[in-house]
């Protein structure tokens, strides 16, 4: 357990090294969003029936601008041998990286994301079901993704591979978490959609935990 905390704090420090790079996802996420308004109209109810899923779609191509710096720094200057070699195993040092792939881009978009709610009007009870589907759906998505960029690991092309990959896995996380908060805002229970975006996201770590482990594997050989 130690080993593996002790990697994670390692690539936070990575990650918060390139600050610039988690800036750029959030202001990407802010601004994109804040675009739609201009070409749908100000009206408030259209802006409230859009918004949530608006969030959720721009959220989802936040996360997907940073996959393509989860393995491959590692695989170029020789990092990747490294791991395979220390003591731990290499299904624990992928869900490390998860975390810490969370850590620094779904988690400030969990930050921005109240800013978003009040710019589309979403209603402050609706607020905790939009953060809570995005908590677990971003979670998923870094999951999904890691699994994605292991996969297309060393191959050509690699940044234009890892969307198509991944995006048509990413479409039940994004069902089930606009559909949570469009749930709560035509007065229905957001339970049954959080509860299988929960059930995504548990499928999710160990699959890409096991397969994406064999995917470095196989690409450092």
């Amino acid at each position: 357990m130690s080993s593996l905390l002790a990697l994670l704090g390692r690539d936070l420090r990575l990650a918060l090294r390139q600050s610039g790079d988690v800036l750029l996802a959030v202001l990407f996420f802010i601004l994109g969003a804040a675009l739609f308004p201009f070409a749908v109209g100000p009206e408030p109810n259209l802006l409230l029936r859009l918004g949530p899923g608006l969030i959720w779609v721009m959220a989802l191509l936040s996360v997907l601008l940073s996959l393509d710096r989860l393995f491959a720094p590692d695989h170029e200057d020789g990092t990747l041998d490294l791991l395979l070699l220390a003591p731990v195993p290499l299904e624990g040092i992928v869900l490390a990286r998860i975390v810490a792939h969370w850590m620094v881009s779904g988690g400030p978009l969990l930050l921005a994301t109240p800013l978003l709610a009040v710019f589309f009007g979403v209603p402050s009870h609706a607020l905790p079901v939009l953060l809570g589907s995005l908590l677990l759906g971003t979670l998923a998505l870094s999951a999904l993704g890691a699994l994605g960029a292991a996969l297309t690991l060393g191959a050509r092309r690699a940044g234009v591979l890892v969307p198509l990959l991944v995006l048509p896995l990413y479409i039940p996380v994004l069902i089930f978490g606009a559909g949570a908060v469009d749930a709560v805002l035509t007065g229905l229970a957001a339970r049954p959609h959080l509860l299988l975006l929960a059930a995504v996201l548990v499928l999710a770590l160990p699959l890409a935990a096991f397969a994406g482990a064999a995917a470095l594997r196989q690409a450092a050989e």
